[in-house]
């Protein structure tokens, strides 16, 4: 049958000498001002919220949120994804932000809405959906 190992973890001084609230949560650096990426598609809602230079501050998604297959494109799914990089903001300090927009899902308004229901204010909104010029060219025709 074998010996049974037994693992004994000894506890770490680290996290008993760190004083409450400093941490992993502390050390977040306090931003005023940001940009929040929308990209809205058909299947699903994605928002990404960053600094001025662009370095991702969160991020969220409804698939993360645990909405599976055609609900993750919806309207209600995207205002829960914004509600919630909404709260992340809010502990990271952000009080202004300037959206931009891509994709043609059904989400693109309502996770806007979701977020700005935290109390952010938005300075701008742009959209950056690609459009193709002319798009490939087409298949030649079947001869028979």
């Amino acid at each position: 049958m074998g010996k049974k190992r037994i693992v004994k973890t000894a506890p770490t001084q680290e996290s008993e000498s760190r004083p409450e609230g400093v941490g992993r949560e502390g050390n977040k650096k306090r931003v005023e001002a940001g940009i929040l990426h929308v990209r809205s598609t058909y299947n699903n809602t994605e928002l990404v919220l960053t600094d001025k230079k662009g370095n991702v501050l969160a991020t969220a998604s409804s698939g993360s949120l645990g909405f599976k297959g055609a609900k993750k494109g919806t309207p209600f799914a995207a205002a829960k994804v914004g509600e919630t990089l909404g709260a992340k903001a809010h502990l990271l300090g952000v009080k202004e932000i300037s959206v931009v927009v891509k994709g043609v899902g059904s989400g693109r308004e309502s996770g806007i809405r979701g977020f700005i229901s935290k109390g952010v204010s938005i300075t701008s909104i742009k959209d950056a959906t690609p459009v193709p010029h002319n798009g490939p060219k087409p298949k030649k025709p079947r001869r028979v």
